[in-house]
């Protein structure tokens, strides 16, 4: 891909604190040699950042949130793109879509896409969307609109909470997807008219940013009340995280191990989750810290003794697909106690680099926990062996080669 052509990178919303993958993506990719704009869908609602927001040098524009509040500059693109040859295809699809989804976000999709076609930088000449579903529909749009071809990276809800008729349309429309996950990569091919086009590329860690940790870390067995065991989880607040399913597995462990925990995000269930550790008689043992940057991040990371992930499917189908956290935790010798969905066996063995029990089993979680929590020899074998398996397979740039290599691909086929 030469220099002087640009992607357009479609995000649902930017900066993100929850989605430091795509972040560390993005400044891959620029140091890789792409020219990229990013055009969001979203403004930014987190009041921190990342320092890795602060590197990226492509510039971000934002798509009107919701039609009416930029009612000008919608009618203004509709009108203009009424005349592009592909207006009449997109208006058809639109219309195709309403029928399964009768809603104001549809309507909202085609207006965005329809902004995105009209103000389209002159000096771009590809579409690359993060998330295969609402994102993925406005990308779909614009390419029948204006005929550009686009791509497509797929993660985790987004995929599991489609359809498999619109995945498959996607997937159709799309020159390529990747997607993080063996289970992602296994259902999205079962969907695609070309399988071949579906590539499975884990998206690893910046290990720069996640050196190794200096020093041991002191033997607590949780028998001393006045040094317990320090428990740590990150994730936002929502209900594929297991939260809940964790607070109870804490509640219900013996009398005699004394612990600590400690969890870090935002997220629309804090209250609730807050008012269930009361409930629980657990509260004086828990810190919320709410949301915090990277670093901030690794301090804990640094300060725990254990990471614990309680994650779930819910009724509709979200879920994680290996959660950048569990990776983080573990590149610093952190034993990590999660349950065996998604991605997360695609990472960790129970018993070799961690321990995994069934979702949904407060008790089988408290038992894991008991058992890391009493035996810090188990948690120092586990540690080194995830370590290890984060510096030697889950290196970020083997998955930016993978995907300056697909777009250099398809722009030799397009120039």
């Amino acid at each position: 891909m030469t220099a002087d052509k640009k992607i357009v990178v479609l995000l649902k919303g930017y900066p993100r604190l929850s989605e430091t993958f795509i972040a560390q993506e993005l400044l891959g990719l620029e140091k890789a040699g792409l020219t990229l704009e990013l055009m969001s869908m979203r403004r930014p609602t987190d009041k921190k950042r990342h320092p890795v927001h602060d590197e990226i040098r492509a510039p971000v524009s934002y798509l009107p949130e919701y039609l009416h509040e930029e009612p000008l500059r919608v009618l203004k693109a509709l009108w203009a793109c009424r005349t592009k040859p592909g207006f009449g295809s997109a208006l058809r699809r639109f219309f195709h879509d309403l029928g399964q989804d009768f809603s104001r976000n549809r309507f909202r999709r085609f207006g965005q896409a329809a902004v995105l076609s009209h103000e389209w930088p002159q000096d771009a000449g590809w579409l690359h969307v993060h998330f295969i579903h609402t994102p993925a529909s406005v990308a779909a749009y614009t390419h029948l609109i204006t005929g550009i071809p686009w791509t497509i990276s797929a993660h985790a809800k987004d995929i599991w909470t489609s359809t498999d008729a619109d995945l498959s349309y996607k997937l159709g429309s799309a020159r390529w997807a990747v997607t993080c996950t063996a289970s992602g990569y296994r259902h999205l091919q079962d969907l695609s008219p070309n399988p071949a086009t579906v590539h499975l590329s884990y998206h690893g860690l910046d290990l720069t940013r996640f050196p190794p940790m200096e020093g041991m870390r002191p033997p607590r067995d949780g028998s001393d009340p006045a040094d317990p065991v320090q428990i740590l989880s990150v994730g936002r607040a929502v209900k594929k995280k297991g939260i809940d399913i964790l607070l109870k597995a804490l509640a219900t462990l013996p009398a005699s191990l004394h612990w600590r925990f400690t969890h870090i995000g935002g997220g629309d269930e804090l209250a609730t989750l807050k008012a269930l550790a009361q409930q629980l008689s657990i509260a004086d043992k828990i810190t919320w810290t709410g949301a915090m940057d990277q670093k901030q991040v690794l301090e804990h990371y640094r300060k725990a003794d254990l990471f614990a992930l309680a994650c779930r499917i819910t009724a509709d189908g979200d879920r994680d697909g290996l959660p950048n956290v569990l990776v983080e935790a573990s590149s610093q010798a952190l034993t990590c106690v999660s349950t065996n969905i998604s991605g997360i066996p695609e990472f960790f063995v129970d018993g070799e680099n961690g321990l995994l029990t069934e979702p949904e089993n407060e008790a089988a979680f408290s038992k894991a926990l008991e058992r890391a929590i009493s035996d810090p020899a188990l948690r120092s074998r586990l540690g080194a062996a995830a370590e290890h398996r984060v510096r030697t397979a889950f290196d970020h740039r083997t998955s930016i080669t993978d995907l300056k290599n697909l777009f250099e691909q398809e722009w030799e086929k397009t120039s």
